[in-house]
C-alpha cells in the first residue's frame, strides 16, 4: 500500500515530496526503454562477436560487457534520480527489473548461438 500511496503522491499535482513532478513517460523512457535498448546494442555485438570470432571471444565479450553494463546501470541510475530528479522508488525498481530480464534474455540468445558454433564443427 505504501508503494501505490507514493507512486500517487509522486505524480499527484499536490504532492508534498522533495521529487518535482514528472510524467509517467519519464519514467517509462528511463526506467524500461532505456535498458532495452542498451542490452539490445549489447546484444548485438555479442552476436557478431560470437558467429565471426568464436566461442572464446563470445565469453571474453560477456565478461567484459558485465563491467560496461554495470557503469551503463550507475549512470542511469544516477542520471534519473540525481539529475533528472526522479522518485527512486519507482525509478529503480523500474530500471533494475527491465535490465534483469534483458539480461537474462542475452544469455539464453547468445547461449543458443554459441551451441550452433559447436554443432557447425
Amino acid at each position: 500500500m505504501i508503494g501505490l500511496r507514493s507512486f500517487y503522491n509522486t505524480f499527484s499535482s499536490g504532492n508534498n515530496t522533495i521529487y518535482e513532478q514528472r510524467s509517467p513517460m519519464t519514467y517509462f523512457l528511463l526506467g524500461v526503454l532505456s535498458p532495452i535498448i542498451l542490452n539490445l546494442i549489447h546484444l548485438l555485438f555479442g552476436i557478431y562477436i560470437t558467429k565471426s570470432r568464436g566461442n572464446m571471444y563470445g565469453v571474453g565479450f560477456s565478461a567484459i560487457g558485465f563491467v560496461s553494463k554495470t557503469l551503463g546501470m550507475v549512470f542511469l541510475t544516477w542520471f534519473g534520480v540525481s539529475f533528472v530528479k526522479l522518485d527512486f522508488r519507482i525509478f529503480v525498481p523500474l530500471l533494475a527489473f527491465f535490465w534483469f530480464i534483458t539480461h537474462i534474455l542475452e544469455a539464453f540468445i547468445i547461449n543458443d548461438y554459441m551451441n550452433k558454433n559447436i554443432n557447425k564443427k
